[in-house]
């Protein structure tokens, strides 16, 4: 999903409405404004306002917005889900239950890309309900008239149908009826319903699994209630309560993903690598969302966390040196890479990688211990004093623990790893990408933001095939940050698979300048190779090397070159 930049009218109302020189009004021509619609646009909805209704019905705000959702969903309509909502409101600073004025309202659809507001409100006797609808129409910013629909409140599943349908048809001519919009909707009983709103809003944990376990049992069909439960065991470190529930959701779910990640988080902790070794390689392969996962920087480390386990030393290492270059700030990987030298008692290849990891996160102290660590194992003690004088001046005399690792405890090593416990969001779901303001004044970091958004993004559409697209978000991380060893590095790879090796030869040259990286020695390698170069090749291997001694591909390759003569790569080391 794309973000446009706002229009300047668009900024000039939004100001005006802060400013409260004039609310947003409904304009009279409106419907015509918007009578032919160039695409159907994207819809960010928010909680229904309780306008009288007795305090015990508020979970119906809510309810109101996630059918809204689901039904808009149904319908083929792109809508941004009640996560991306409260994601957006956290980068405010508020609460999900907070109450927004049109105008923040708009002001986030604009910063979502959003082109649509849904907003409204609702009153109940306890037996009928009526619910009022808006349309807030972000470009021009125009706010259309009511909708309304009324009848009894165990109706609320069509009741909501109708008003959503009758929404649609204020963008201009919809095109479908009310029936066969009805029949792409799911049916629920309203009491489930009920209990899974009230579990999701519900404050207590006890209260949550509660009503989500009623929820599942009246619908136990439905994947919602079991997704959030999953979800809450697992944010409790419950993973022999969350991983049943977990298992039941379907893959064409929207959370399928993140629910069997989550379940090869638990297989780890639970201590069973082995089987999130399979759960992880799942997703890679078999999940709809397979061709956005595979180059997943916190996939692949979690999966070389369950491969170290299992002795795959050489296959974690792959594993995670991809993760490094697909997330250039993150220093968890790196400390894992650390860690698996470690392991093999490389300590001056480990004391490379948590240098690393200290240059991407300068901050963190328990990187400097590892560092520290890893030096005086390799007999570097000068250096291990450096390190540590220096740390005791950047988090004080006690800011820096000891190491204390027994290297035959499982424990001992399972205490220090990185293990990601969530995959990153915009990896699946659109909504949860920031849009870079054009003015670069988004907050402190938005620039890294940017160029880490871009470089993700280029990744998925590399991926899947779509170089065009693939190209043009690494050249926008360039133009946020020239030095993006990343996005050099992807710029290379499409000139490759296009056949242009001597631009992915500057490219690859311009991502080293940038970063180090044995990884991409090792591409270079292989590039020179399909150009007949294998001296070049050699020695782009052989530096490769002396970065990470243990790096499988590389000695492959190595291996490779030494076997043969031939100018061409063998295909077992693509």
């Amino acid at each position: 999903m794309g973000f446009r930049i706002v229009a300047r009218t668009v900024v000039a109302l939004l100001l005006a409405s802060l400013l409260g020189l004039q609310p947003l009004r409904a304009h009279p021509a409106s419907r015509a404004a918007v009578a032919a619609p160039a695409s159907t646009g994207i819809y960010l909805v928010f909680p229904f306002e309780n306008e009288g209704s007795s305090p015990h019905l508020d979970w119906l705000g809510e309810g109101l917005e996630h059918l809204v959702i689901s039904r808009l969903s149904a319908g083929g309509e792109e809508v941004y889900s009640r996560s991306g909502r409260i994601s957006e409101l956290e980068r405010y600073g508020l609460p999900a239950s907070a109450k927004l004025s049109h105008a923040t309202m708009l002001r986030m659809a604009q910063d979502l890309d959003a082109d649509y507001v849904i907003l409204g409100s609702f009153h109940s006797d306890g037996a009928s309900l009526t619910v009022e609808a808006r349309l807030l129409v972000v470009s021009p910013a125009t706010l259309l008239p009511k909708t309304r629909e009324s009848g009894r409140l165990d109706s609320l599943m069509d009741l909501a149908t109708r008003l959503t349908w009758k929404l649609l048809g204020e963008r201009g001519s919809y095109g479908v009826t009310l029936t066969d919009f009805a029949k792409k909707q799911r049916p629920l009983r309203l009491d489930a319903f009920e209990h899974y709103i009230r579990g999701l809003t519900a404050i207590e944990d006890d209260g949550k699994i509660r009503d989500l376990r009623e929820a599942a049992r009246l619908e136990p069909t439905w994947p919602d209630p079991d997704y959030a439960l999953g979800d809450l065991y697992f944010s409790r470190n419950d993973c022999n309560s969350a991983l049943p529930w977990f298992a039941r959701v379907p893959k064409e779910h929207d959370r399928y993903a993140e629910s069997v990640f989550s379940a090869g988080v638990c297989y780890l902790l639970l201590g069973n690598p082995q089987r999130a070794e399979e759960t992880f390689r799942s997703l890679q392969t078999s999940a709809p969302a397979a061709p956005l996962l595979a180059d997943s920087p916190e996939l692949l480390n979690d999966l070389a966390l369950a491969k170290a386990r299992q002795g795959k030393a050489a296959a974690a290492e792959t594993d995670l040196r991809r993760a490094m270059e697909l997330g250039p700030d993150e220093d968890d990987y790196p400390v894992n890479l650390g860690l698996l030298a470690l392991r093999a008692n490389d300590f001056k290849a480990a004391a490379v990688d948590f240098r690393e990891a200290i240059e991407r996160e300068p901050d963190n102290p328990e990187d400097r211990s590892l560092l520290i660590y890893a030096l005086e194992k390799a007999g570097k003690q000068d250096e291990a004093e450096e390190e540590r004088s220096e740390a005791a001046e950047s988090f004080g005399p006690n800011g820096v623990q000891a190491i204390h690792m027994d290297a035959k405890n499982a424990e001992s090593w399972a205490r220090l790893e990185r293990l990601r416990t969530e995959l990153d969001p915009a990896e699946l779901r659109p909504e949860f990408r920031i849009a870079p303001d054009p003015n670069g004044a988004d907050a402190p970091g938005a620039a890294a933001v940017s160029v880490v958004a871009h470089v993700r993004s280029g990744r998925q559409a590399l991926a899947a095939n779509q170089l065009d697209a693939a190209t043009k978000q690494f050249q926008a991380a360039l133009a946020a940050d020239p030095r993006s060893s990343s996005a050099h590095r992807g710029l290379a790879e499409i000139a490759r698979k296009q056949g242009r090796l001597d631009e992915a030869v500057k490219e690859l040259q311009a991502s080293l300048i940038a970063r180090n990286s044995a990884a991409v020695r090792t591409m270079l390698a292989r590039v020179y190779l399909e150009q007949k170069k294998p001296d070049l090749a050699r020695a782009e291997v052989e530096k490769a090397l002396k970065l990470a001694p243990n790096y499988a591909e590389a000695k492959q390759l190595l291996e490779h070159l030494q076997k043969s003569g031939d100018t061409k790569p063998d295909e077992g080391v693509r």
